[in-house]
């Protein structure tokens, strides 16, 4: 191996025949490991020439935070922003220097991650394969929040539960056609909420009607958006009588809409969303939602990689749900 291409942690761990993380702990002198494995990693790395020194020791005192442009702007996100708020107190707390970069399809990710020059990554909400591999390629300690990749350590609510709950809550409540303002399953969170919302019908004896599954169209805004798909199902020749939208700022769009066009809520459509954005609780009428502790992703995260190497994993978080006007029964 020449000296101009010094061979990488993922080079060696195949060299060894191990994964990265059971090599980051032999470098790192962690537990876990039997000698024999751990003295084996370590010949290796003098064999091939790798310089164990890349790997720093203890902790990490860097963390950079990393969103995708497709969520828009912390600024204007409600979700995403109080998960950052939550990787901001650990980091406070342990001293850590915290960054931040929002990329999408197409940027020279490795190339502005590097700029940066963190000791560990926390990832939130949907990245592209190729996006994540990049991210992956850096060899830096990752931690993905609101999302799913096999072999790295993910950090979720419990989406499938909580899209159960809130279906179920509107069965209760005596909707008979509950239909789904969805967003694009290619999301891991939106995935398991469609999965949760036909489980609590196919619970309750009542066969999923695709025709109530609208997702939104990516190609208009948010709000125009949520409006178009809630005209859609009033619409229908036999419309519905209540919505689960798979987030709260759907939700309320949706809900505007409605009353837009002379309906009551919730006497002739009730609603739940998810997330509990801050809106959700001072809109008219409140929204019945989906409790995420969203400070608590962002804690648990970036608590994670404090630990040392995160290795992979699924981690899931409890979810409650919370009911306000928007979906209380008016019998």
């Amino acid at each position: 191996m020449s000296s101009s291409s010094p061979v990488t942690l993922r080079a060696l761990a195949a060299a060894a025949g191990v994964s990265v993380g059971t090599v980051s702990r032999a470098l790192k002198n962690q537990p876990g490991l039997s000698e024999q494995t751990r003295g084996e990693i370590l010949r290796k790395a003098d064999e091939l020439g790798y310089d164990v020194l890349r790997l720093r020791a203890g902790k990490p005192k860097r963390v950079l935070f990393l969103l995708n442009r497709c969520h828009a702007s912390l600024r204007e996100n409600p979700f995403y922003s109080v998960v950052l708020h939550g990787v901001e107190e650990v980091c406070r707390e342990e001293s850590v220097s915290l960054g931040l970069l929002s990329v999408g399809a197409g940027d020279p990710v490795a190339a502005w991650i590097k700029r940066q020059d963190p000791e560990a990554l926390v990832a939130a909400g949907f990245f592209d394969a190729q996006t994540i591999a990049e991210f992956r390629a850096t060899e830096l300690p990752l931690v993905l929040v609101d999302h799913a990749s096999p072999g790295l350590f993910c950090v979720n609510d419990d989406n499938f539960r909580g899209a159960w709950l809130a279906t179920t809550h509107l069965l209760q409540q005596g909707r008979q056609r509950i239909a789904m303002i969805s967003g694009p399953e290619a999301h891991h969170s939106v995935r398991l909420r469609a999965r949760g919302y036909r489980k609590a019908l196919f619970d309750a004896g009542r066969p999923a009607d695709p025709d109530l599954e609208i997702v939104l169209d990516p190609s208009v805004d948010y709000a125009t958006a949520a409006a178009e798909a809630m005209q859609r199902l009033l619409d229908m020749p036999q419309r519905p009588d209540a919505v689960f939208a798979y987030n709260d700022e759907t939700a309320i769009h949706a809900m505007a809409h409605c009353q837009s066009r002379g309906l009551v809520i919730p006497a002739d459509m009730a609603f739940v969303g998810y997330d509990d954005i801050a809106s959700a609780a001072h809109c008219r009428p409140s929204l019945s939602t989906i409790r995420v502790d969203k400070e608590a992703l962002g804690r648990t995260a970036v608590r994670r990689l404090l630990q040392g190497d995160p290795g992979q994993g699924d981690l899931l978080l409890p979810v409650d749900l919370i009911e306000r006007e928007s979906s209380r029964s008016t019998a």
